[in-house]
């Protein structure tokens, strides 16, 4: 307990500490539209395609600053975004069969690339590696300033277009119906996510940060059924893993900041699973339990009347 207040007090961990806070929530907000819309696979498809953007932007530049790195993931985000819709249009492939071929193709030239840099003759490429699996502790003040910027400009852009989302997310037809420029915002979307998933890279990982985005999301759905308390609720569970993986990944030595923050999320959705007030496990069989003493009750005293009544009646006969 003394080295964990020990940490808070560091003005670093500190920062780092927002700015994981930051990212959970402003994934957890992004990923309600993209689990309604049911594009949770695109989250894990834009996260892969983003490693050889970071290669290629660290090899034009030769620094590791996360605002090229930015540039060269949200670039290589869109690229995919493009070539799933390329592929979908031009041929008979499926949209979940063309997103994985997008994203084991983009991961798959991003290792390639690392690998030439980890082997080249780049310098200051001692790393780079650490953006497969995350680690918080290894921003600097710039970094952490624009990872708290960029979340903090997500959630206000969700929070003045939230009811274009959902009419989007819910009724597009109807969207489109009413005025309201569908494509348009469908492609703002798929940007906020791209932009979600760059941002959280370096803290949680190219592998496991589409994790953050999609579980928060699914949690919060067990819980209500009003879309803006889901996301309210999805943003907070994403904010607590957020902080829950910085933390321990700083109390400990070497702990990677990504695979905490996703099994802190994982707990988070296990809890909603069985104590969700609206679907969870535990709720629905107290339920049903309910239900089927109130029926059987019913059933009984009908089975009771009808035998009174049968009695009466023959009496009557008499």
């Amino acid at each position: 307990m003394n080295t964990l207040w020990t940490l808070l007090q560091d003005p670093n961990m500190q920062w780092i500490l927002i700015s994981c806070t930051l990212l959970g929530l402003s994934s957890g907000i992004i990923g309600c539209f993209s689990y309604l819309r049911k594009q949770s696979l695109m989250g894990d498809t834009l996260a892969h395609a983003a490693l050889p953007g970071i290669c290629i932007a660290f090899m034009l530049t030769g620094t590791k600053s996360i605002l090229y790195f930015l540039i060269g993931a949200g670039l290589a985000g869109v690229a995919a975004t493009f070539g799933i819709g390329w592929i979908t249009r031009h041929s008979r492939i499926k949209h979940d069969a063309a997103m994985g071929i997008v994203l084991s193709s983009f991961f798959g030239l991003g290792i390639v690339l690392l690998t030439l840099v980890q082997h080249g003759g780049y310098g200051n490429q001692a790393g780079l590696d650490k953006f497969l699996f995350g680690q918080a502790a290894s921003m600097v003040g710039s970094d952490v300033l624009t990872l708290s910027i960029v979340s903090l400009l997500l959630v206000t852009i969700c929070y003045f277009l939230f009811k274009q989302f959902k009419l989007v997310s819910f009724d597009p037809g109807f969207a489109k119906g009413i005025g309201y420029p569908v494509a348009l915002l469908e492609q703002l979307l798929m940007f906020l996510m791209v932009v979600a998933v760059v941002v959280g890279i370096q803290a949680v990982g190219v592998i496991l940060v589409a994790s953050l985005i999609i579980t928060p999301a699914v949690s919060a759905r067990y819980w209500t059924d009003r879309l803006g308390v889901m996301v309210v609720v999805s943003g907070l569970f994403g904010a607590i893993s957020g902080a829950s993986g910085a933390i321990v990944s700083s109390t400990g030595d070497s702990l990677p900041t990504g695979p905490l923050t996703v099994l802190a999320a994982t707990l988070l959705f296990a809890l909603s699973l069985l104590f969700g007030t609206k679907r969870g496990i535990l709720v629905r069989r107290m339920v049903q339990q309910r239900m089927k003493r109130s029926l059987g009750y019913g059933y009984e005293e009908q089975a009771a009347t009808a035998s009174v009544d049968d009695r009466l009646n023959k009496e009557a006969s008499l």
